[in-house]
């Protein structure tokens, strides 16, 4: 019975940011008409990799109810492969850069948010459309990882494929600026070189720490509710 309100959650994640997806994508920005387009932005590409994540999570409930009883090994192994596919996605990608770009947005608007997101914006993207795509992303991520238990891989697979996801965004914002001589974020227009490198090793080492983070909170949430859980399951002293 515990399974239905997980799937009903998932499918309701799934769909809102199906509708932030389209909404951002309608509306008219002319940076959305520069080299790059909306996937020169860091927060799109996360949008992009939470409705991937939770659209494989949909499925893998979907396979999981299909599949329940029905003693097919085949169809068995190709959900133990989706399973796989969606706790890999959550530990390399779908944490790390979605608190990542919560916590990093939120800290530099409440800096100077003329260096990340500009008052111009206010006219292009409504406040429920910019804490869909800047705030909401930590809830429901939080809400996945206590709702379902994540077999995380290997720490030295994982800090590597989040390694190469950062390098490769910061190599692709370089290139950019290469291309159209502007950086994607006003906030690297103020800084000098030196201070690029420093911000991207840390964007990098943060990145990094994030993973770690996320594997720590998600072994935390499960090893202390199958304590619980044994707890309950002892005999009571008479």
């Amino acid at each position: 019975m515990a399974l239905v309100p997980c799937q009903v959650l998932r499918v309701a994640i799934l769909l809102s940011y199906c509708s932030i997806l389209c909404n951002y994508k309608a509306i008219e920005m002319p940076s959305h008409q520069t080299y790059g387009g909306s996937w020169k932005f860091l927060t799109f590409i996360d949008l992009v990799i939470q409705a991937v994540f939770f659209g494989i999570c949909v499925l893998t409930d979907l396979s999981s109810l299909l599949t329940r009883g029905s003693g097919n090994q085949e169809q068995e192994r190709q959900l133990k492969k989706l399973i796989s596919l969606r706790d890999w996605m959550l530990a390399v990608l779908a944490f790390p850069v979605g608190v990542f770009v919560v916590a990093v947005f939120w800290i530099i608007y409440a800096y100077d948010r003329e260096m990340i997101y500009p008052k111009l914006l206010d006219n292009f993207i409504p406040g429920w459309l910019n804490h869909g795509m800047h705030t909401t992303v930590l809830p429901f991520i939080l809400i996945e990882m206590r709702t379902s238990h994540h077999a995380y891989p290997s720490r030295s697979s994982g800090l590597a494929a989040i390694c190469t996801f950062s390098v490769g965004y910061i190599l692709w914002v370089c290139w950019v600026h290469h291309v159209t001589g502007m950086w994607v974020y006003p906030f690297l227009e103020h800084i000098g070189p030196g201070a690029r490198i420093l911000f991207f090793g840390s964007t990098t080492i943060l990145m990094n720490f994030l993973y770690l983070l996320g594997e720590v909170l998600n072994s935390y949430i499960w090893d202390t509710q199958r304590s619980m859980e044994e707890e309950k399951e002892k005999p009571k002293l008479e």
